[in-house]
């Protein structure tokens, strides 16, 4: 895992030195730059495989014709190695999966991405065709930003270092702020920035000449079902877990796994100990708030399966003070607040490994989050008479406010949101945070004038026709594929352990494993109140009965709480009417009902305030 920046046009040695160290954190192992005639290129390492300088990047073939700066493993590098090998055409010079890549490309080309498994973005520079290419990996792992400004393309991890190029402004998107309000993140391919745009997953594009020749997708989710019975399945799914597993122990470097004690990183935690003679590492964290924690789960695993286990207790005192540091290096606004607690576990973990693999991605494949069991009886709620719909919403407000991870007020409330607009949104305004209405209400006139994206879920309706021949479920998995599980879980993650320098890799989301998932039917994973039905079968007998039946508990911290008590302050500061009317976006009146009634616990505006406050330290790091 590492960090890479560039430009292709106008810049200097300098600017790719600002660039590259804005990212250091994302490899502080080694730093390397290059610039030949217009075409610069920066690398910051975190060395994983091969550790040897002649690993280092950038990276350029032997011939020294094309040139490669790359984030992220390629887990099948050995077995492309040994194809590339048997062509006698590539002087290997390392053991690095850098160097496959680069000859990968002056092998096939484009056609290349179609044999690589893993998680990846990168920048080949080829001096033959005078062209750029910018690929990202199938699922959308590694970050990759870019911008085109008068023939001159800027490109980097992160935003943060495209900002450093002198050409690039800081022109604030009123329509990313729009998606933002919705969704808690800026989906892609917009970014908080005017000019600056997210790679998006699955697809390469091409500069040359001064301008963008292609953005094309290389890959699409297949959700044509294959004829398999259920223990077939079972079966194929328990195999091709335990390989996916097997492939992202490959490290150069120690290695562990993030136990939270739920079904999915304690099945990676299961598939990572099953075969090793040694004992693996695990890394969990535990609250004081007991529904927060999950410690004695992560415990139990961890003596069932053999584990060397590591845990560290996350107070209050500690993440209040991680909020600011974690605002701090956010280039856009992110208010998933277990981003808090997954800063702390990768700064943890960080003290005895630098790889750690994770459960993510199995809940937006197999369909575990319990807003897929709402959704079964959403087309019946849906169908009843408006009035009646809206009586259902006076009938919440009378449940006392609870400050419990997920409480019934807030299960409630967030249901009956997802009723306000088209059944296609639904689960956005589940998951997410303003209404259309409600947004109606912050912005103000002017603010109103600038956003020109209507009510901000576009993209929904684009990924919806990326899938049209798809079932409804199917189409559904996808926008969670593309949505919560691309922009929030993977973003979060990156971030969080990228901070702390640490490689995460997720075996849920490797190829085979996505693909297979998406071919089977919609029973096999889920029924009226069962979720991850297949994954829970695969483990029967591998884990604790009290861990496969268990309800899914989130990762979260206590902002309601805190909102009301420690945070208060802090809340008054940044949601101020003098901030408030200064920066122009929002009516203050608005956001003064929401803090009042929150504060009195008439309501639990935990989301709507934590979304507003987070926006606002992010606009101070970046515009005063």
């Amino acid at each position: 895992m590492c960090g890479i920046a560039g430009f292709i046009g106008k810049g200097d040695n300098g600017d790719l030195k600002r660039m590259i160290n804005s990212i250091r954190h994302r490899g502080p192992d080694y730093q390397g730059i290059s610039l030949i005639e217009n075409v610069g290129m920066a690398h910051a390492r975190l060395s994983i495989i091969d550790l040897s300088p002649e690993a280092n990047q950038p990276f350029f073939s032997a011939d020294n014709s094309a040139a490669i700066i790359f984030n992220g493993e390629i887990y099948n590098y050995l077995e492309l190695k040994e194809d590339l090998y048997k062509t006698g055409r590539y002087p290997f010079r390392t053991s690095s999966d850098t160097e496959v890549l680069l000859y990968m490309y002056q092998e096939y080309g484009e056609r290349m991405f179609e044999k690589l498994n893993g998680m990846f973005a990168f920048a080949i520079y080829d001096f033959k065709k005078k062209q750029l290419l910018l690929v990202k990996d199938r699922m959308g792992k590694k970050p990759l930003y870019y911008s085109l400004v008068n023939g001159t393309i800027v490109f980097a991890s992160e935003l943060k270092a495209i900002l450093q190029h002198p050409l690039i402004s800081k022109e604030l998107n009123h329509n990313a702020v729009n998606e933002y309000l919705t969704f808690d993140y800026v989906p892609t391919t917009n970014t908080i920035f005017n000019h600056i745009h997210k790679l998006e997953a699955s697809h390469y594009l091409i500069f040359k000449d001064g301008s963008i020749t292609e953005n094309t997708p290389y890959w699409k989710v297949d959700f044509s079902q294959q004829a398999i019975s259920f223990p077939s399945a079972v079966n194929k799914l328990d195999t091709l877990l335990n390989a996916a597993v097997k492939r992202r122990l490959m490290s150069d470097v120690p290695l562990g796994v993030f136990l939270s004690g739920g079904i999915d990183s304690s099945a990676v935690a299961y598939y990572a100990q099953k075969d090793n003679a040694s004992k693996i590492n695990t890394f969990s964290i535990g609250f004081n708030e007991k529904s927060y924690d999950e410690s004695n789960y992560a415990r139990l695993v961890s003596k069932h399966i053999g584990t060397e286990h590591h845990e560290e207790l996350l107070s209050a005192k500690q993440s209040l003070e991680f909020i600011p540091e974690i605002t701090s290096k956010l280039d856009e606004p992110f208010a998933d607040p277990s981003i808090i607690p997954t800063y702390f576990l990768s700064k943890f973990t960080r003290k005895y490994v630098t790889v750690a693999l994770g459960g993510d991605g199995s809940d937006e494949l197999m369909a575990g989050y319990p807003t897929f069991i709402s959704n079964q009886f959403s087309g019946l709620f849906n169908a009843l008479p408006k009035p009646l719909i809206k009586s259902f919403d006076l009938l919440t407000n009378l449940l006392p406010p609870s400050d419990k991870n997920i409480g019934l007020d807030f299960k409630m409330k967030q249901f009956l949101k997802g009723f306000e607009s088209e059944k296609q949104y639904t689960h956005s305004l589940w998951l997410g945070s303003f209404t259309p209405s409600l947004k109606d209400k912050l912005f103000t006139e002017e603010a109103k004038g600038r956003v020109t994206n209507g009510n901000g879920l576009g993209c929904i309706d684009r990924y919806i026709k990326e899938v049209t021949g798809a079932s409804h479920f199917n189409k559904l998995l996808y926008t969670y594929y593309r949505t919560y599980l691309l922009e929030d879980i993977l973003v979060k993650v990156d971030r969080a352990s990228m901070y702390n320098s640490l490689e995460v890799r997720a075996p849920f989301l490797d190829t085979t494993v996505v693909e297979f998932l998406s071919s089977l039917p919609k029973s096999y994973k889920i029924s009226v109140f069962n979720t991850k039905r297949i994954l829970k079968e695969v483990m029967r007998g591998k884990l604790p009965s009290q861990i496969i039946d268990r309800p899914k508990k989130g990762f979260g911290i206590p902002v309601s709480l805190w909102l009301r008590n420690e945070l208060r302050n802090t809340m008054e500061e940044y949601l101020s009417e003098d901030r408030i009317k200064k920066q122009g976006l929002f009516d203050y009146s608005f956001i003064d009902k929401l803090k009042k009634e929150h504060l009195s616990q008439k309501k639990n505006h935990r989301k709507l305030l934590w979304n507003l406050m987070i926006f606002e330290m992010w606009r101070e790091n970046y515009y005063n």
